[in-house]
Parts: C-alpha cells; sequence; structure tokens
C-alpha cells in the first residue's frame, strides 16, 4: 500500500511543464475569483465539505513574480494592503494567512491561499495546472518538491508533531513561491490555525524590489516585516509565528534577521517578554520560553520520583533556547530552539539517524507532559525533545 501511495503521489508532481494527476477533482463548479484589488482574506464559500472552496477554472490574468513577503504576528490592516497596492510599480498583492509548522524534524511554512490570486505568484508550471487547484479549493495540500519525501507518510502530510495533528491529503508536488513549503486553501488554513490574513505577497513586475522598499517601509510603518523573496537584501526583517499545535499562542511570535552560520537574532522586545533562565530539577538552570518551563520542571521531577534521574546526564545537556536554522541551514526552517521549546539530552549517545540510548520510560515521561520525542521521526533525532502540546500542570 506504502509503494502504490507513493506512486500516486510521483504521477502528481509538478515538473518541467508537465502535470500528470492520478485522479481528478468532481462535485467541484468553477467559479471566476476574486482579482488582485481584494484588501483582506477572503472568505471562502464551501462546495461539499467544510474544507473545501469554489474550483477556481483556469488561469487567470498574467504571472506574477513573486518578489516581495510583507509578514505580521495578527491580520494585516485594509489601510496596509491598500497603500502597497497603490505604490506605483506594484503588480499585484495576494493576502495570505502564514504559518510554521514543525513536521518530523523539519519546520515548514505553510500559506492558506486562495487558488485564483495565488496561482499567479507560482511558477508557470504550476500556474497553469488547473488540477493543482482544484485540489487546493477541494481541501487538499500542495507541496513544493524541495520538502523531503520522508516528511510525508503514504499520501498525507501530518501539519504538526502533536500525536492529534491534523493530517491533510496532499493532492500534488507542485513549485511553489520561494520558501513556502506547502499551500492550502482558506477553509483549511482556518481549520489547522493559522493566523488570518497576515502576510502579502507582492509583485513589483519591472522594478527590482530595493527601488519600492523604501515606499513599502513608509506604508507599513513599522506594522509588520518586509522579506525580499529577490535576495537584495542581506539583512532582511521576518516574522516566525508558530502554528498547527495548542502551543502556538503560548510562546508569542517574534520578528528576526538572519545571524551569521546559520543562527537568527529575535527582536529584543519578544526575548525580554518569553525567554526565561529558571531552575528545574536534575538540569539544574536552564534558559527557556516561559511558556515550557512549567511542563519542563513537572517532567523531570517525575523523573526524580521515579528513580531514574541517572538516566539523564546533566554535563551532556545542550541546551533549549538557541535562536538557528535546523542544521544551521535556511532551506531546513527555524528550529524550534528559536523559541526556546525544545531541549536536546544525552548528546553523545543520542545523535541523529541512530536508534539513540534514552531511557524509553523517560522519554514517555516527557510525552505525558507535552513533549514529542526525536526518536519517533522518520530520521531521527534521540536527543532531541520539544513542546507540542500545552499541559495544565496545577
Amino acid at each position: 500500500m506504502r509503494r502504490k501511495s507513493e506512486a500516486r503521489l510521483r504521477r502528481a508532481m509538478v515538473g518541467f511543464g508537465v502535470l500528470a494527476l492520478a485522479a481528478t477533482l468532481t462535485g467541484c463548479s468553477a467559479k471566476k475569483g476574486d482579482d488582485l484589488e481584494k484588501t483582506s482574506a477572503p472568505t471562502a464559500t464551501p462546495t461539499g465539505s467544510p474544507t473545501s472552496t469554489p474550483d477556481p477554472g483556469s488561469l487567470e490574468g498574467p504571472l506574477l513574480t513573486a518578489d516581495v513577503l510583507i509578514t505580521s504576528g495578527k491580520t494585516i490592516p485594509a489601510d496596509l494592503i491598500k497603500g502597497i497596492r497603490r505604490i506605483k510599480g506594484v503588480r499585484g498583492v495576494a493576502s495570505l494567512s502564514l504559518g510554521r509548522m514543525s513536521v518530523d524534524g523539519r519546520t515548514l511554512t505553510v500559506a492558506a491561499v486562495d487558488p485564483v490570486t495565488y496561482r499567479r505568484f507560482t511558477p508557470v508550471q504550476t500556474a497553469q495546472a488547473d488540477d493543482v487547484w482544484a485540489r487546493v479549493a477541494g481541501g487538499e495540500v500542495a507541496v513544493d518538491p524541495t520538502v523531503p519525501q520522508k516528511v510525508v507518510a503514504g499520501d498525507e502530510l501530518a501539519l504538526g508533531d502533536a500525536d492529534d495533528a491534523e493530517k491533510v491529503h496532499v493532492g500534488a508536488y507542485a513549485p511553489l513561491s520561494k520558501s513556502f513549503s506547502a499551500v492550502v486553501n482558506y477553509n483549511r488554513g482556518e481549520q489547522l490555525g493559522l493566523p488570518s490574513g497576515n502576510a502579502l505577497l507582492v509583485s513589483t513586475g519591472e522594478y527590482t524590489p530595493s527601488a519600492l522598499a523604501k515606499e513599502m517601509r513608509a506604508v507599513i510603518d513599522g506594522r509588520a516585516a518586509l522579506t525580499t523573496l529577490a535576495l537584495e537584501f542581506e539583512n532582511n526583517v521576518e516574522v516566525a509565528v508558530l502554528t498547527g499545535a495548542s502551543v502556538a499562542g503560548a510562546v508569542g511570535s517574534f520578528s528576526f534577521t538572519r545571524g551569521p552560520n546559520g543562527t537568527i537574532n529575535p527582536d529584543g522586545g519578544w526575548v525580554s517578554a518569553y525567554i526565561r533562565t529558571e531552575s528545574v530539577p536534575i538540569l539544574g538552570n536552564v534558559t527557556c520560553n516561559k511558556a515550557v518551563l512549567p511542563q519542563l520542571r513537572a517532567a523531570l521531577t517525575e523523573v526524580v520520583q521515579r528513580g531514574l534521574a541517572d538516566k539523564i546526564h546533566p554535563g551532556e545537556y545542550a541546551g533549549c533556547y538557541y535562536p538557528r536554522y535546523i542544521g544551521r541551514d535556511p532551506v531546513n526552517g527555524l528550529s524550534l530552539h528559536s523559541w526556546g521549546i525544545a531541549l536536546d539530552l544525552n548528546v553523545p549517545g543520542n545523535q541523529r539517524g541512530t536508534v539513540g540510548e534514552m531511557d524509553r520510560q523517560v522519554v514517555g515521561i516527557f510525552k505525558k507532559w507535552g513533549f514529542a520525542w526525536g526518536g519517533d521521526w522518520s530520521y531521527t533525532d534521540p536527543m532531541h525533545f520539544e513542546m507540542n502540546r500545552v499541559i495544565d500542570v496545577r
């Protein structure tokens, strides 16, 4: 069955201008969608299920370049969108709901989109592939081919590492806008808990993004972050919004710039509000997000109570809050250490790709207190634990 599912997905891959889908959607009526003049995230109309939207039909209008991404931790105001759209040289604007999800040891950037408007910002072979957008409208997910196959279980993508994470059927592999891992429609995005309308994708057409950056920043006026997808700036400001898990509201969102050697520099206001250094059993002083500390303390207290303290080696603890990309490579997405909700234990005997030496009773205790374990991933990381749900420790 696994081989058959993988074969179906390979047939659904988009590449070299050719699309071959294993099946076509039925029961969806074609409808002309909103154009790029909209000033807020569209309200989708269900067509058969709570997670479907109208079939977008064929591509309408010219293709657009994905040049600038404007992001915020909350819904972008309508006046900001209008102001960006009115800048001379801006050819198109598309509203998105954007968030990051930890999936099998990789952080994916997932966007909820209007298939009619967003498809124009994708490579030509994707934009012209009607079946891809029919499947997205039908509630399935389109995945960029850069996402490793190991992240997709059969023909489903689990959007999150929690045991109850929503699993979405993969409709197609298709090249998406730069830095996007996967896209779904707005109804599915709402179900997944993506922040509503917190991002804008902007095309600057024949202008380079830098030529319009000053005007865009004047319109933004500190209310959002501007990232140039064309790689013209080395010090873009980006916004990290965690979603797809109950911890999202507890850990906060932050803006950041890229640092050297795969590190990032979160904004000082978020660090002051959320990062704490406190003492916990066995490990002593740790620096983590304030949201994770009660659960970490509860887990380690139970480890001690059950006589397992010697199974965790304080001298082999590798930290909790460490703002960086996974493997120090931006392609892999932000590490959850950037939010201060992950920790690495007993490092020498628990290297990536191994079964590891972590005591399974200790693993069970951490899972009980709201942590996912990297030893369960397809490419294992048995030293790694990360908070994936909020537990009331009272």
